[in-house]
C-alpha cells in the first residue's frame, strides 16, 4: 500500500469523525481490533460527503469517471496528486462508498490507524483559548505623550480589541473572504472542502486547503502551519474542539486579532492603524474589505505593490459580501471606484531607548505586577525625552571610543558586516540608469545592521588602493547619503584588513581649513559606561543609557551595576560636617593622619590602622574645607571624622553611614574607613538621585520611568505623585553650603576643565582605587546628569583604565555632551539659584579669601563670597579655627622662613574676643555632642599667662621630641 493511500484514509477517517460524530472523535484504535469500526466510519464519512457533493451540484460519479479515462490530465500539475495509483483509490471508493466487495482490498488498515495513531498523539488541549489573552504590542509614549517605541514578542505586533469594537460590516467581509459558512459548520466545512478539492483540480500550484475560521485559529494558535498531513488531521480535531469550547464570537475575535495581513502587522486593529492611520473601531466598509482581502496572501495581494492583484481581491469581497446579503448592488458599485487610500507604511524601527525601554519592563513587573509588556497591548506613559535620549547616547558612544583612541586601545575586530552579494544582486537585477542610487548605496540603505544602536554613521567601503608617492593604504567608504568621502583609519591592521562593500561605522568630520571632509573609524570599544540624566524636581529619568551598545550586552550599568564612586561620594563626609556646624572655611590639616582600629588598639595589627594618600600622593598643608573638596583631597575627608563630625573616628564614620542609608544611596552601609572615600560599590542611578537632592537643597528625589500604564483604555497602574524626600539629618543651609562648595569644583578643582561652566553647574568627579571607575556627576538648576566609565568586571577580575585616567579625564567629556543635549532639548543654560528663603535665613554671604578662609573688610578686589550658617538665634557661628590652631594657620601660611606672621596683622587669640571669634556664641548653650572646642596650649609657663601668643612655623612631622616648635 502507498504511503500516499495511507495518509488520504489517515485524514478521510479524521474528517468522517469530525463531521458525523464531532463530540465524540477517537484519536487512538487498536489497528487489528478497531478494523471493523473504522471501516463503519470511513463509510459513514463517505456518505456524508456524497451528499455534499451532491448540495454543491457536482456529480462525483463523473468526475472520478474523467479522472479514470486520463488520471494524467487530472495529476499531472498537481503536486499533491503526483505519485497516487487511481486505481487504488478508485478501489477503495467502491469498497467504503459503493458497498462493493473488492478483493483484495487496496487498504491496509492496519498501517492506516498506526498512521493515524501516530499523527495524533499528544494532541494539545483546544481549551487553552478560553480567556486567551495573546501577546501584544505595548506602546511606549515619551514625556509629551507622543509615541517613542513599540515592544512586541516576534510575530505578536497587535493591539487587541474586542470583536465589539469591530464595525459589522468589516466582521461580515471577513466572513464573506475566508468563511461564508461560518455560523453554519462546527469548525469544519465540507462543503468547502468539496470546493477546495475540485479548485486543486482545476489548477497548479499551491494547494488550497479550505480551511474555516476555526481551523485558521487552531493552526495559529495551536498546532502549527506545517503543510503535512499530520497537521491538518490535528487542525480538524482541535478546529471542532474549539467550537464546543468556545462561542462563534469568541472564535471570531481571536481570529480577528491574531491574523498576519502585512505591514507587520498582526490583527485588524494594529493594521487599520498602519494601512489607514485610525483605529479598527472607524474602518469603512471598503477599508475593512481591503483588509479581509489581504488574509488569504498580504504579500500577493499587497497593494503597495500589486495594485491591481489588491483592486481584484477588493472586488471579490465585496461581491460575496454581495452574495451574503450584506451589501447591496449600489453599495459594491460605489466601493468598487478605486482602492481606500492608504498612509505610508513606516516600519518599526528605532534606534535608541533601548536600556531605557528594558528599564521600562522590569519597573512595570516590579510596581505593576506586569510579567511582561509584551503579554497584552499595553500603553506605558513614560518619561523619556527622545532627544536627550539620542544625545546621551551618542556623547557616551563617542566619549568611550575616544577614551580608547588617546590611550592606544582600540582594536578594530573585524567590519559590522560584508554586503559584496546583495551589491552583487542589486546590480545585476536593474540596470544602472542616471536616476537610481548605485548599487552599494541601496544595498546600504536596506542594510539591518547588528549593533542598530550605534549613533556612528553606517559607511560602505566602495574603493581601495595605494597612493602614488607614499605606497599608503588609501581607503574611500560611501555613506547612505551618496556622498564618498576618504577613511581616517589610525589602526594601520584595520586599513589593511578592510575589504570591498566591508560596512563600518564613521564619524563625519566637518572641513577644517583646506582640509575637506573626512570620514573617522569608529569601533566598537571594549571599555563600558554609563549614563543618566535625571529631572532634579521630579525624579523623572529623562535619559538613560546602561553601555556602549544595548544588542552587545544587556547589562543596564546604570541601575543594574554597583561599581566604587571614589571621590564622588565625599560630598556625604562633608554634608555630615557641615550639619555638624563646620563652616566651608574651616581650616583643616593635608598631611599624613592614621587613624586607629575601629574595633580598638588592643590586640590590634599595623594593618588595622589606617593611614590614607591622596591621589597624587602629596600633602596641601593648611587648607580651607571648600578648597579640600574642590581638591579632593583624601587626607582631609580622613580628617574630618577625627573631631570633625563627632568626638570620635568611629562614631563619625557612622554618622556618615546613617547619612548615606537616609540619603538611600545604599541599603546596608558596612562602617570602614575607606568607605567615606567610595570604597563600597554604588548604583549610578542612586548616586544621581543624592546630586539631585543636593541641587534641591536637600530634597531627594525618587527616581522614576512610567507615569502610568494603560490597557486597552483601562489605567493599570498611576505613579502616586509625591513630593522629594527630605534628608532631614541635614538642613537646606547646609546642603546650599555644600551645592556652592560643588560649584568650587568647576571653578578651581578636579573639575577646572569646566570652569567656564561653573555659574551655572556644580558636581564632583570620581575615580576608585588604582583608576578602575572614573566618575563625574553634576547638576544645573533643573537637571542631575550622572556618568560613569569603567570595564565590566568579568570573571571577578577589575581592569584600570591606565594610571591618569581619573573622571576628570575620562568622564567629563561625556558629561559636557550631555549637558549641552539637555540645554538643547530640555531647559535652556541658566546660573544657578541662590539659597532658598528657607535656607536664605540661616546663612550669611560675607567676602573672605578663599584659600585662607580669612574675612576680607577692606573691599578687595577678588575676594570670594562664602555662606556662613547663622545660629538658631541669627548669630555667626565661626569655626574657621575649630580643627587648626590659629598658630599653625598663621605660621604655616607665610611664605618667609624667618617672619612670624606679624606684618600681616597677626591673629586674634582665641581668648580674646573680636570679629574673628570662634566657638559657641555667648547665647548658645555648649553642645555635648559637638566637636571638641580648640583651646590654649595646655604647656602654656605660668610666665607666659597674659602675653602675646606668637605662632612659629609648624612641621607636623617633626621628628625629634614631643614638642611641635622650633
Amino acid at each position: 500500500m502507498s504511503a500516499i493511500i495511507v495518509k488520504i484514509f489517515a485524514a478521510a477517517l479524521t474528517l468522517s469523525q469530525v463531521l458525523i460524530e464531532p463530540d465524540s472523535v477517537r484519536t487512538s484504535f487498536d489497528p487489528e481490533q478497531d478494523q471493523g469500526e473504522v471501516t463503519q466510519i470511513l463509510k459513514e464519512g463517505c456518505a456524508h460527503m456524497r451528499r455534499a457533493f451532491d448540495i454543491e451540484e457536482i456529480n462525483l460519479d463523473d468526475l472520478i469517471t474523467t479522472a479514470m479515462d486520463d488520471p494524467q490530465a487530472v495529476t499531472g500539475d498537481v503536486k499533491v496528486l503526483q505519485g497516487l495509483s487511481f486505481g487504488d483509490l478508485y478501489a477503495a471508493y467502491r469498497q467504503f462508498c459503493k458497498n462493493e466487495h473488492v478483493s483484495p482490498s487496496p487498504v491496509n488498515l492496519s498501517e492506516v490507524i498506526t498512521y493515524y495513531n501516530l499523527a495524533l498523539a499528544d494532541l494539545p488541549d483546544a481549551t487553552m483559548l478560553k480567556g486567551l489573552k495573546l501577546p501584544g504590542a505595548t506602546i511606549i509614549l515619551d514625556g509629551a505623550g507622543r509615541r517613542f517605541a513599540e515592544v512586541y514578542e516576534p510575530d505578536h505586533r497587535r493591539i487587541w480589541v474586542p470583536l465589539s469594537d469591530i464595525p459589522e460590516p468589516v466582521q461580515q467581509a471577513f466572513i464573506a473572504a475566508e468563511d461564508k459558512r461560518f455560523y453554519q459548520h462546527r469548525g469544519i466545512d465540507e462543503r468547502g472542502v468539496i470546493r477546495a478539492f475540485v479548485e486543486n483540480l482545476a489548477r497548479s500550484g499551491r494547494p488550497v486547503g479550505g480551511s474555516t475560521i476555526t481551523q485558521q485559529v487552531a493552526k495559529n494558535l495551536i498546532v502549527g502551519d506545517d503543510v503535512t498531513y499530520e497537521r491538518k488531521m490535528r487542525e480538524m480535531i482541535v478546529a471542532s474542539r474549539i467550537e464546543r469550547t468556545l462561542s462563534k464570537s469568541e472564535i471570531l475575535e481571536i481570529y480577528l486579532n491574531s491574523i498576519y495581513l502585512g505591514r507587520a502587522s498582526w490583527g485588524i486593529e494594529m493594521a487599520a492603524q498602519s494601512y489607514f492611520g485610525i483605529s479598527a473601531q472607524k474602518l469603512s466598509v471598503e477599508e475593512g474589505a481591503l483588509l479581509a482581502g489581504l488574509a488569504k496572501g498580504p504579500n500577493y495581494y499587497n497593494p503597495d505593490l500589486y495594485a491591481d492583484r489588491a483592486r481584484e481581491r477588493l472586488a471579490y469581497v465585496l461581491s460575496r459580501m454581495r452574495e451574503d446579503g450584506a451589501l447591496t448592488h449600489e453599495q459594491v458599485g460605489r466601493a468598487l471606484g478605486s482602492l481606500p487610500p492608504t498612509v505610508a507604511f513606516q516600519r518599526p524601527f528605532r534606534d535608541t531607548g533601548f536600556y531605557f525601554v528594558d528599564h521600562l519592563s522590569r519597573d512595570a513587573r516590579t510596581l505593576a505586577g506586569i510579567d511582561r509588556l509584551t503579554g497584552s497591548s499595553y500603553t506605558v506613559h513614560s518619561t523619556i525625552d527622545p532627544a536627550l535620549q539620542e544625545g546621551a547616547e551618542t556623547a557616551l558612544q563617542e566619549g568611550l571610543a575616544r577614551y580608547e583612541l588617546s590611550v592606544g586601545r582600540q582594536r578594530f575586530q573585524g567590519a559590522e558586516v560584508n554586503l559584496a552579494k546583495p551589491v552583487k544582486d542589486l546590480e545585476g537585477s536593474s540596470p544602472l540608469d542616471s536616476t537610481s542610487a548605485p548599487a552599494w548605496r541601496r544595498a546600504l540603505e536596506a542594510a539591518r545592521l547588528p549593533l542598530y544602536d550605534v549613533q556612528w554613521s553606517p559607511a560602505i567601503v566602495v574603493a581601495k588602493g595605494r597612493e602614488r608617492k607614499k605606497g599608503a593604504t588609501v581607503v574611500e567608504v560611501g555613506l547612505t547619503d551618496g556622498q564618498i568621502l576618504p577613511l581616517v583609519v589610525s589602526d594601520a591592521a584595520a586599513r589593511r584588513n578592510l575589504k570591498l562593500y566591508d560596512v563600518v561605522r564613521v564619524r563625519v568630520t566637518s572641513p577644517k581649513g583646506k582640509t575637506g571632509m573626512r570620514a573617522e573609524l569608529r569601533t566598537p570599544p571594549s571599555v563600558q559606561g554609563a549614563a543618566v540624566v535625571l529631572e532634579n524636581k521630579t525624579g523623572r529619568i529623562l535619559a538613560m543609557t546602561g553601555g556602549f551598545s544595548y544588542p552587545l550586552s544587556q547589562l543596564n550599568r546604570a541601575t543594574q551595576a554597583h561599581r566604587q564612586p571614589g571621590s564622588a561620594l565625599k560630598p556625604l563626609t562633608y554634608l555630615a560636617a557641615l550639619a555638624k556646624g563646620l563652616q566651608p572655611n574651616t581650616l583643616v590639616w593635608d598631611s599624613p593622619i592614621t587613624l586607629p582600629p575601629l574595633s580598638g588598639v588592643e590586640n590590634a595589627r599595623g594593618r588595622d590602622y589606617w593611614s590614607p594618600k591622596n591621589y597624587d600622593g602629596t600633602g596641601s598643608g593648611i587648607m580651607t574645607l571648600r578648597r579640600a573638596l574642590e581638591s579632593s583631597k583624601n587626607r582631609v575627608t580622613a580628617r574630618l571624622l577625627d573631631g570633625g563630625i563627632e568626638s570620635e573616628p568611629e562614631q563619625s564614620l557612622q554618622r556618615v553611614c546613617e547619612l548615606t542609608l537616609e540619603a538611600q544611596l545604599y541599603v546596608e552601609c558596612v562602617p570602614h574607613y575607606p568607605f567615606v572615600l567610595g570604597a563600597q560599590p554604588v548604583r549610578l542611578l542612586d548616586l544621581a538621585a543624592f546630586y539631585a537632592g543636593i541641587a534641591n537643597e536637600g530634597a531627594r528625589p525618587t527616581p522614576f520611568a512610567i507615569e502610568k500604564i494603560e490597557e486597552r483604555g483601562r489605567t493599570v497602574y498611576a505613579r502616586k505623585v509625591s513630593a522629594p524626600v527630605p534628608i532631614g539629618s541635614a538642613d537646606g543651609a547646609a546642603f546650599y553650603q555644600l551645592k556652592t562648595m560643588l560649584q568650587g569644583v568647576l571653578e578651581r578643582g578636579t573639575a577646572r576643565a569646566l570652569r567656564a561652566l561653573a555659574p551655572y553647574v556644580a558636581g564632583k568627579t570620581g575615580t576608585s582605587d588604582n583608576e578602575n571607575d572614573a566618575w563625574f556627576i553634576g547638576f544645573t538648576n533643573e537637571v542631575t546628569v550622572a556618568v560613569w566609565v569603567g570595564y565590566d568586571n568579568a570573571g571577578g577580575k577589575r581592569r584600570t583604565l591606565g594610571r591618569g585616567q581619573t573622571g576628570a579625564k575620562v568622564a567629563i567629556p561625556i558629561f559636557q555632551a550631555i549637558l549641552e543635549a539637555a540645554w538643547t532639548h530640555h531647559s535652556p543654560k541658566a546660573v544657578l539659584n541662590p539659597p532658598s528663603p528657607q535656607a536664605a535665613r540661616q546663612l550669611l554671604a560675607l567676602p573672605i579669601d578663599v584659600n585662607t578662609g580669612n574675612r576680607v573688610t577692606d573691599g578687595r578686589a577678588g575676594a570670594f563670597i562664602e555662606y556662613f550658617r547663622l545660629s538658631r538665634f541669627g548669630q555667626l557661628h565661626e569655626t574657621q579655627f575649630r580643627l587648626v590652631r590659629p598658630a599653625e594657620a598663621y605660621a604655616f601660611r607665610h611664605p618667609n622662613p624667618w617672619g612670624d606672621g606679624e606684618e600681616f596683622g597677626g591673629f586674634e587669640d582665641s581668648r580674646v574676643g573680636g570679629p574673628n571669634r570662634f566657638g559657641q556664641g555667648w547665647l548658645e548653650a555648649p553642645r555635648a555632642d559637638g566637636p571638641p572646642q580648640h583651646r590654649p596650649d595646655a604647656r602654656t609657663r605660668w610666665w607666659e599667662e597674659g602675653r602675646r601668643f606668637h605662632p612659629r612655623r609648624i612641621d607636623p612631622d617633626y621628628f625629634w621630641g614631643n614638642g611641635w616648635i622650633y
